[in-house]
């Protein structure tokens, strides 16, 4: 069944081509498309164009389809385009007219583009939240792992004293920064296209507002043409929040497999965490970590594909807009996929503790030197120039008691103010409303 059908037969290997991946991607959009379909039925019925009676068939009817997706029982069959097809015929065979009426004031543009709105409206709200469970491992990482000191590197060069306190702590504050994203295409899809036709509208005296409510939108997106635009811009604004924070997972990750090498070894992955060599019988491998970094990797690509697909189009439907279904919802279930993981993964990490004992990183502490001899009168740059000629000819002795008088308090703090951060966001933000 196809609900634009006429009396006519689309050639076999044309409804192949276009229907494409639909009966599979659809799948994600079918409870929404249903809740969708509920608001519409009951505005219909309070603007009197279907009966009381009517709306409670069509209530119950959808209420059983919804029954279907928790029990994993719902399908999409061949029979069937698309999953409003699907939907519509079951209506119509269980209430006959009262089924045929559902789609009226509706086209099937806003009624995929209002399911697409709800679909990444709930994502962005579950995988914040994912998002926050992670931040909070990494500050309670942090904060057991405060006073436990590591070598900063820059240019893959030892440079200065840090801690894991101050690393964990780092990438919680940026995974907030990267809610900030979310929060951006939350806001776009919070926008209720219901009602906007084939993007010109209705004449019938729908209530807009009324489904608004019902479909727990924050928003009507007033146009009818402006509506019909959301289609590719919601999609490339959740495209960007998933790839600037895949872009930090995949920066925590690589961390990860440098520090679990034998040349630095800052921290130790469970055994039952890695794999092995099939000819090195000494290899313990952190995959997961190097899988991490690859699909990170991979997502930050996708906002690109979303332009690519989109931007040479004109405002109104096209059906280029399939598309973005392939695009994107995999890659949204991969994101959650590693977030999981690390979830799974990085209470399980171990320190090494006494790491930074090691003669090997005595010059990483030339700056506190320096500070020594400032403290006692000297300038900087004499101060500086002295240091240097010390480590240059051998005499210098570094000023380990820096480890333990200075760093333990300014990383405290920063723990403290990103905590703060937090508790602020869950507070202030939308996603957690």
């Amino acid at each position: 069944m196809k609900i634009w059908e006429k009396g006519f037969s689309v050639n076999d290997t044309i409804e192949k081509f276009t229907v494409g991946q639909d009966r599979v991607l659809d799948m994600y959009l079918a409870p929404f498309d249903m809740r969708a379909s509920k608001a519409q039925a009951n505005m219909l019925a309070q603007v009197g164009l279907i009966s009381e009676g009517e709306r409670q068939q069509l209530v119950t009817g959808l209420d059983e389809l919804l029954a279907q997706v928790a029990a994993g029982t719902f399908q999409i069959e061949d029979d069937f385009e698309d999953v409003h097809s699907k939907i519509e015929s079951y209506l119509t065979e269980k209430f006959g007219d009262a089924g045929k009426k559902i789609h009226t004031a509706r086209s099937r543009n806003d009624q995929v583009l209002t399911a697409i709105q709800l679909f990444l409206k709930d994502y962005t709200e579950q995988i914040s939240a994912k998002v926050v469970a992670l931040v909070e491992v990494l500050l309670q990482k942090a904060e057991a792992h405060k006073n436990d000191l590591l070598p900063g590197y820059t240019h893959f060069q030892a440079a200065m004293p840090s801690s894991f306190g101050l690393w964990f702590s780092a990438y919680a504050e940026h995974l907030l920064l990267d809610l900030a994203l979310f929060e951006a295409a939350h806001k776009v899809a919070d926008q209720n296209p219901l009602g906007s036709g084939a993007g010109f509208g209705s004449s019938f005296p729908i209530d807009r507002e009324m489904t608004t409510r019902e479909m727990g939108f924050g928003n009507v997106a007033v146009s009818s043409v402006g509506a019909q635009m959301l289609r590719g811009k919601t999609e490339k604004t959740l495209a960007f929040a998933i790839a600037g924070a895949a872009g930090t997972l995949g920066k925590l990750a690589y961390d990860l497999v440098l520090y679990n090498s034998q040349d630095l070894g800052f921290v130790n992955l469970p055994k039952e965490f890695t794999t092995g060599s099939s000819i090195m019988p000494h290899k313990k491998n952190p995959d997961v970590f190097e899988l991490v970094r690859g699909h990170a990797n991979r997502l930050q690509a996708l906002p690109n594909d979303i332009i690519l697909a989109t931007s040479n189009l004109p405002s109104g439907y096209h059906r280029d807009f399939q598309l973005l279904k392939e695009l994107l919802f995999g890659p949204m279930m991969q994101f959650a996929d590693l977030l999981d993981m690390l979830l799974f993964a990085l209470p399980e990490i171990k320190i090494k503790e006494g790491v930074i004992e090691q003669a090997k990183y005595d010059p990483i502490f030339s700056v506190e030197n320096i500070n020594q001899l400032i403290i006692a009168g000297v300038p900087f740059r004499d101060a500086y120039q002295q240091v240097g000629r010390a480590v240059e000819d051998g005499s210098y002795v570094p000023h380990r008691e820096f480890q333990t008088t200075h760093l333990g308090s300014i990383h405290n703090l920063g723990l403290t103010e990103i905590a703060a951060k937090v508790r602020r966001w869950q507070e202030g933000s939308e996603l957690f409303k």
